[in-house]
């Protein structure tokens, strides 16, 4: 250990810097800081450790009470961002004063923190409230769980903004790639609600498009930056909205987690926005009986925007083929897309159910990370975002299709397989082949979610069987009880069952018997 300990400061400080810099700043101020060294100490000290400290989960007692008691009144100075955990937030914000504090991450935020925090009797008023200008919130409250978006986000969202005073950048964001928080609903408030005239830069999922164009009614006339994901686009909607142009807009960003057929009204939205910059789409369109390809890109969007120099886009067209008045081709639609000088994007027509396909038109590199609707036919590249994918299509994916997708979608975390077509080539082999390795082994690292509740029995051998699939992150499966009984053999197959071991969560289709057999073969469940 000493040996060690020689070697490592004989290093120059530029040497010791790069190594330290690949720990957390934490970690980092927790071990050198007063290991009687005095370079160590002033190393530990530099802006590179103490300019954010990131507390993302619960830490021990201990070492909270060592830096509020002894390491944060020495540093404190320096701090200019804190990310917590709520756990030990109160205490290490009330640990002394941080006169450069502008920025706050919260993880595993709930409606309760801005009650117990963030009100003008909490002892952390004094500390933060004018000096915040940079807040982000990860938010664990889930939609389907609060009974009036009125009410949350009157004593949630627009109590932010009410509270943090000079705040010019507001991002909340969900744990997951489409996570389903609380959105902001601002119909029926007063146009006072969720209004700052400091807030240049927002970033939220919003309830439906309405509430996106309340936004820009006035009310955040700072605004040069909005980010919004919206749950629905309301086809009835009769409200009038104020229809100004939006000349301070520089970057705006709309996704839809939903199929919606109102493009018209997008359309119209963006054109307001003659001096932006950046762009980014991402639209799942139903209710056509034309695609949308290059040519309407470039005449319903691009011909409107002189200034834009970046545009990230997903264009998804839902469309009855018996209703087109023209054969569906991929070869056209990407040549749509070289007509109009887009040279770094392509197309993908697949085909989901007999006489529905879904057509899509998307920049590179792919910039989103959730992709919906992939088929067997998708160009080789890499998806190097996306973390949830939904995979559908008319015939069978096989062995080959899911070592394509291992192999482009390195980050994958949550995938869902719509398909009940047999595999052709490998149902053939399914139960006969377990001591006979026939296929290399297709491994996922990064795959902790399976959906294969509406998918054929053969998917769930594909994925379950270790000689085909290796899934060693595997928490959460959702499956066809009769099709999980068939492959395990009533869970007493024993190629069926390491992908199994660290399942924590089940959500079973059908009756399930909770046998001993059962509980053997998922035993990390209820742990």
């Amino acid at each position: 250990m000493n040996r060690s300990n020689v070697h490592l400061l004989d290093l120059p400080d530029e040497i010791l810097l790069m190594i330290l810099k690949k720990l957390n700043n934490i970690d980092v101020l927790y071990s050198l800081l007063d290991v009687n060294n005095g370079r160590l100490n002033i190393l530990a000290q530099e802006n590179t450790f103490t300019n954010i400290l990131k507390f993302p989960r619960r830490y021990t007692y201990s070492l909270i009470d060592r830096f509020c008691i002894d390491i944060l009144p020495r540093i404190h100075h320096n701090v200019k961002c804190f990310i917590f955990h709520p756990f030990c937030m109160k205490r290490i914000l009330l640990a002394t004063d941080y006169p450069n504090l502008t920025e706050l991450k919260i993880f595993h935020f709930k409606q309760g923190i801005t009650l117990d925090y963030l009100t003008n009797v909490s002892s952390l008023r004094s500390s933060f409230q004018e000096q915040i200008t940079n807040l982000t919130l990860i938010n664990d409250d889930k939609d389907e769980m609060i009974v009036s978006l009125k009410n949350y986000t009157t004593n949630v969202y627009s109590h932010i903004l009410i509270f943090f005073k000079n705040l010019k950048e507001l991002s909340i964001t969900g744990p997951y790639p489409i996570s389903m928080y609380p959105g902001l609903s601002l119909r029926y408030l007063p146009s006072t609600t969720f209004s700052s005239p400091t807030l240049t830069h927002l970033y939220i999922n919003v309830k439906t498009f309405d509430d996106c164009l309340y936004l820009l009614d006035g009310r955040l006339r700072k605004l040069t930056t909005l980010c919004v994901n919206i749950y629905s686009i309301d086809e009835y909607s009769t409200i009038v909205h104020n229809m100004d142009k939006l000349f301070n807009l520089k970057c705006f960003s709309l996704k839809s987690f939903f199929q919606f057929k109102q493009y018209d009204k997008i359309l119209s939205l963006v054109r307001r926005m003659s001096n932006l910059e950046k762009l980014t789409l991402y639209l799942p369109i139903k209710g056509r009986n034309r695609v949308i390809d290059g040519t309407y890109v470039q005449h319903d969007i691009l011909d409107y925007m002189p200034q834009l120099h970046s545009f990230i886009f997903y264009i998804c067209t839902y469309v009855e083929t018996v209703d087109l008045f023209y054969k569906l081709s991929n070869e056209d639609i990407q040549q749509t897309l070289t007509n109009i000088g887009q040279q770094h994007v392509t197309s993908i027509v697949n085909y989901i159910h007999s006489h529905r396909a879904a057509c899509s038109i998307f920049s590179l590199p792919f910039q989103f990370d959730y992709l919906k609707n992939l088929g067997n036919k998708f160009p080789n590249i890499i998806f190097s975002y996306v973390t949830y994918l939904l995979v559908q299509d008319t015939d069978p994916f096989e062995h080959e299709f899911f070592m394509r997708i291992a192999r482009s979608f390195p980050l994958l975390k949550h995938l869902r397989i719509f398909n009940v077509e047999s595999q052709v080539l490998d149902g053939l082999i399914t139960f006969s082949s377990d001591n006979c390795q026939l296929h290399s082994i297709i491994e996922y690292h990064h795959l902790t979610i399976l959906d294969v509740q509406y998918a054929h029995r053969d998917y769930v051998e594909q994925f379950l069987n270790e000689t085909k699939t290796f899934i060693p992150c595997l928490t959460e499966f959702e499956f066809s009880v009769d099709h999980l009984k068939t492959v395990t053999k009533d869970f007493t197959r024993e190629e069926t069952q390491r992908n199994c071991a660290k399942v924590k969560r089940i959500f079973p289709r059908g009756s399930l018997v909770y046998s001993k057999d059962f509980f053997l073969y998922f035993p990390s469940l209820y742990k």
